[in-house]
C-alpha cells in the first residue's frame, strides 16, 4: 500500500498526459505531489524531506514549463532529482563519513546496523552509479525522443529501474546477512 501511495503522483501525471497533454499532466503532477506531501505531514506528523524536495523541483520546473509553454523544463526534473540524490550519497560518504543509505535503510532491517561498512559502501556506489546513469538516460529521452517516449520512459523505464536496483540491493543484503549469521554460528 505504501508503494502505491509513493507512486500515485507519477501515475496521475502519466494518466493526465495520456488522456490530455504535458501541460495538464504538469498541473496534475504538482497538485498530486502537494497532496502527497500534506497527507504525509498529517499522517506521520513530520515532513518527508524527499517529498518536499520533489515538490519543490516539480513547482520550479513544472512552473517554468507551464509559464513558458516549453516541456523541456519538466523533462529536466527527474535528472535534477536523481543527480541530487547521487550527490547527497557522495557527500554523506566522503565528507560526513556516514552512509546515507545505512541511515535510511537500516531502520527497516532487523540488525541492519550490523552489516559491515564495506557492504554499505558498495550499496552507496551502486545507487550513485544508478542515479547518475538514470539521470543521463532521462536527458537522452528528453532531448532525442518525443514527449510521449519520454513520458513512457519516465513511467516504465525509471520505475522498473528503481524496482530492479531495489531487488538487487535486497538480494545483496540478504546474501551478506546470511554470511554474517553463519560466521556468528561458528
Amino acid at each position: 500500500m505504501k508503494f502505491l501511495y509513493e507512486i500515485f503522483p507519477i501515475v496521475l501525471f502519466f494518466l493526465a498526459f495520456k488522456f490530455y497533454d504535458i501541460y495538464l499532466a504538469t498541473y496534475v503532477g504538482i497538485i498530486a505531489t502537494a497532496i502527497q506531501v500534506i497527507m504525509t505531514r498529517l499522517i506521520q506528523k513530520k515532513w518527508d524531506k524527499v517529498q518536499l524536495f520533489t515538490l519543490l523541483t516539480f513547482v520550479v520546473f513544472g512552473g517554468l514549463t507551464l509559464y513558458l509553454r516549453d516541456p523541456i523544463f519538466i523533462k529536466w526534473k527527474p535528472s535534477i532529482i536523481f543527480w541530487t540524490f547521487a550527490l547527497l550519497i557522495l557527500v554523506s560518504h566522503f565528507i560526513l563519513k556516514k552512509s546515507l543509505l545505512q541511515f535510511l535503510i537500516s531502520s527497516m532491517l532487523k540488525d541492519g546496523d550490523n552489516l559491515p561498512a564495506s557492504i554499505w559502501n558498495k550499496l552507496n556506489n551502486i545507487w550513485i552509479i544508478f542515479f547518475v546513469l538514470i539521470g543521463f538516460l532521462n536527458l537522452i529521452f528528453a532531448y532525442y525522443f518525443s514527449t510521449n517516449a519520454w513520458v513512457n520512459f519516465k513511467f516504465y523505464g525509471i520505475s522498473l529501474g528503481v524496482i530492479l536496483i531495489s531487488i538487487i540491493q535486497t538480494i545483496y543484503i540478504r546474501k551478506w546477512r546470511k554470511k554474517l549469521s553463519q560466521a556468528d554460528a561458528n
